[in-house]
């Protein structure tokens, strides 16, 4: 099986908002549609396979993001939205698995973070050096300007800042606090314990939390076909096999056919 069939396409275009009248328009419907899923994308179209806030905004199956986005107006107010949402902290938001940037409902922080982030007295194991000098910078300051922080790790080249603030997003270290447009445009960056203290500090065994990000993928896409909980992920398919196999003994999910899952009470 290679497509998914039309009642499971029905199924996510109301989980994922691809309905006219399922439309998000306001950062408060896009906090809910995150808190519901448990996570999704901001600015990508239906090429990624996942529920986005610029789906959600189109609210239609077919969305592409056009090249020109300044001039598209879904574009435009997905983006609009994107920055409301950073502000109001509410979800978490950056820069995460594969370089996507992901918005993420507080309850599956942990979950990523056992995944992908690095304890304290990992960082001098797997952070850069670069990587390292921001967050000694962030742990000083609390919340700086790109430019300014640029400035006080002593970068000439932006590429250096550029890539240490996208290491720690992966990392979950450091999240964008707040977009700024004048006099010029800047992300105000802090750390990621300091805007969601209580979800960073929650750890979880590894298995476990893959277990749970299995059961909310599966929760919000009806069902999975062979290969793409690893494929979207970048699990090991042993790993995503096990976790698919534990929904099953708990009767989460349904067994079609080697490596398809369902959810049980979908016809």
């Amino acid at each position: 099986m290679r497509e998914l069939p039309e009642e499971i396409e029905r199924y996510r275009d109301r989980k994922w908002h691809r309905e006219e009248s399922l439309k998000v328009d306001t950062a408060e419907q896009v906090e809910a549609m995150v808190e519901e899923l448990g996570f999704c994308l901001g600015l990508t179209d239906m090429r990624k396979g996942l529920p986005s806030v610029y789906t959600a905004v189109c609210g239609r199956r077919d969305a592409h993001m056009p090249r020109n986005v300044q001039k598209d107006y879904e574009a435009s107010r997905a983006w609009v939205l994107k920055d409301e949402v950073i502000e109001r902290g509410k979800v978490y938001y950056g820069k995460l698995v594969k370089g996507n940037s992901w918005f993420l409902a507080p309850r599956m922080i942990p979950v990523f973070n056992s995944i992908w982030g690095c304890t304290r007295k990992g960082e001098a194991g797997i952070l850069s050096k670069n990587a390292r000098l921001v967050l000694k910078v962030l742990r000083k300051e609390w919340e700086m300007a790109t430019a300014d922080l640029r400035a006080e790790c002593g970068f000439k080249d932006k590429k250096d800042l550029t890539n240490a603030i996208d290491e720690l997003q992966r990392r979950m270290k450091v999240v964008p606090q707040e977009v700024v447009y004048a006099p010029k445009f800047t992300y105000i960056w802090t750390l990621a314990e300091a805007r969601f203290p209580n979800e960073i500090s929650i750890k979880m065994p590894r298995d476990e939390a893959v277990l749970e990000l299995a059961r909310t993928y599966l929760q919000m896409a009806g069902m999975t076909l062979l290969g793409e909980l690893s494929g979207k992920f970048g699990f090991q398919r042993w790993e995503s096999g096990r976790a698919n196999h534990q929904l099953i003994n708990e009767k989460f999910a349904e067994r079609l056919a080697t490596g398809i899952y369902k959810l049980p009470d979908i016809c």
